[in-house]
């Protein structure tokens, strides 16, 4: 019930290693520092977007939720919108951070739009 072996695509002593798999007697070259560099700045700048564009949805998301409150709450539509801006802040901070630079800049002025903006549509 042996059955002998059919000649096929299976591996032949003189075949060349296909260039998808490794091969132990030549390893890959090391990678060039700059293109690491490259590299890791790309990333830097993906995920400073997602932090910016998540956090101002969220701030968005404190502004609406301050106009679905009571007109007698003015309380806290204020706070909501204080939030919005204090989350939105901190998210450019962290985005400054993210990219090796000081937390501490006029960028964060632009964290106060969401609360300015809020305040206007929802208070006044």
């Amino acid at each position: 019930m042996n059955q002998p072996s059919q000649p096929g695509p299976g591996p032949r002593a003189g075949a060349a290693r296909r260039r998808h798999l490794m091969d132990p007697s030549a390893p890959r070259k090391e990678p060039d520092p700059r293109d690491i560099e490259r590299l890791q700045r790309v990333q830097r700048r993906v995920v400073s977007v997602l932090v910016v564009t998540t956090i101002l949805h969220l701030s968005v998301g404190f502004v609406i939720a301050a106009d679905h409150v009571a007109e007698d709450r003015l309380d806290a539509r204020i706070g909501l919108n204080v939030i919005a801006a204090a989350f939105m802040v901190g998210g450019i901070a962290a985005t400054l951070a993210i990219n090796g630079r000081t937390w501490r800049s006029p960028w964060l002025l632009l964290g106060l739009v969401p609360g300015i903006v809020g305040i206007w549509w929802t208070v006044l």
